[in-house]
């Protein structure tokens, strides 16, 4: 079970979130992970989720995303709540830790594909997945089957992805893990450099180098751990 911890009351946090959660609870292999969260992220707002493995990360950021329905309290997205318009999960975009890429399509076939659903002409999706892949440094792969790329190059073309559908909020889910160097700094830079268009940027990170970078860090803490932990 995880409480957060610090900076609920940030006084960047302004009325009209983009998104928000009241008394959320989530569930995740037959536990409580999450349980009665009430947070709101600002507009243009960079947020670092903090937290050790377990503590809920993954799964904040997956209902948060709309993909997991909450166990008890909602989520919502400029005060609607996604429940009852899930229409407005349009608005958002997640990079997965896993990637969530289709193996059998190109890089740039799994940034149109996304393009297209969002309801982007063929040229229009052509055209964006080709300026996001080069944002994030893997054109020259554009033409290159999923299963042909190392993982650092899968997750930028993730990564390329959730920047190609420009959404009103972006989760990503440790989105630099695989990087160099080199490249972690470019990921990083791209997805920051988003909230210059007022969308808001939540990112789950162990790295206090992201963290330091965001407006604001939410800390997860697993309670049941700290307990064990304070034992004699």
């Amino acid at each position: 079970m995880t409480r957060i911890t610090g900076e609920e009351d940030d006084p960047r946090v302004v009325p009209g979130p983009a998104l928000a959660c009241r008394a959320l609870s989530c569930r995740a292999g037959g536990r409580t992970i999450i349980e009665d969260l009430t947070l709101e992220l600002a507009p243009a707002e960079r947020v670092a989720l903090m937290g050790p493995s377990g503590s809920g990360k993954t799964t904040l950021l997956t209902t948060l995303a709309g993909l997991l329905p909450p166990a008890g309290g909602r989520v919502l997205v400029r005060g609607v709540p996604l429940d009852e318009q899930p229409e407005l999960r349009a608005e958002l975009a997640l990079v997965f830790q896993s990637y969530g890429l289709l193996s059998l399509l190109t890089a740039a076939e799994n940034v149109e594909v996304a393009l297209r659903a969002a309801g982007r002409t063929p040229r229009e999706a052509m055209r964006l997945a080709a300026e996001a892949l080069e944002r994030v440094g893997v054109s020259k792969f554009a033409a290159h089957l999923v299963e042909e790329l190392s993982g650092g190059q899968q997750q930028r073309v993730a990564v390329a992805r959730a920047l190609a559908l420009r959404p009103r909020v972006l989760l990503a889910d440790e989105p630099t893990a695989e990087q160099d160097a080199g490249h972690r700094t470019v990921v990083l830079d791209e997805l920051l450099a988003v909230t210059g268009d007022g969308t808001t940027l939540v990112i789950a990170t162990h790295d206090p180098e992201v963290a330091e970078r965001c407006d604001r860090v939410i800390e997860l803490r697993t309670i049941a751990r700290r307990r064990s932990e304070s034992r004699p």
